[in-house]
């Protein structure tokens, strides 16, 4: 029986930081780093990092529904990056650091603005951004899995509570 999985993509800062701390939701059945949003073919991490690509270091989320709702993994998302920062995550700075959510259905764009406007009604300015899902390229290798293999915890990202 093959199961009714989708996808997420978030951008939030740098991939390590998301991937490591969104990785142990429930449902969640993969995640890998990668980037999207920009108009570069099968960019590099070099690329990205001169700003010329338009691509934000992104997560692709699998997930199982049944388990796990998007939602939830939106609010999730949300608190463990800052929705508030331009372009950035503490000291890492530049467009793909950006705070963005890349959809692929209504209902994922639907529910991104709903808790976006709830953070809103909290006053917290967010700037992240929702936009329809494109092309996503996967990392090099050696950006998967980097905290666990480094046995080290992000420096950028932590959980807030904001919900």
């Amino acid at each position: 029986m093959q199961k009714n999985y989708e996808t997420a993509l978030f951008a939030g800062g740098c991939f390590w930081g998301v991937e490591h701390l969104m990785k142990d939701f429930p449902g969640i059945v993969d995640i890998v780093p990668g980037y999207t949003g920009g108009h570069v073919a099968n960019p590099t991490y070099e690329q990205v990092c001169t700003h010329t690509t338009g691509h934000a270091e992104t997560v692709k989320i699998t997930f199982d529904p049944a388990q796990v709702s998007y939602e939830t993994l939106v609010k999730g998302f949300m608190e463990i990056h800052d929705p508030t920062q331009t372009d950035g995550q503490g000291p890492d700075l530049g467009p793909q650091y950006r705070s963005e959510i890349f959809y692929t259905s209504p209902q994922q764009q639907q529910t991104a603005l709903r808790v976006i406007d709830l953070l809103k009604q909290k006053g917290y300015p967010v700037v992240t951004k929702v936009t329809p899902a494109g092309p996503f390229y996967t990392a090099e290798e050696y950006h998967h899995k980097y905290y666990v293999r480094k046995g080290t915890e992000p420096y950028c990202h932590r959980r807030v509570k904001r919900f």
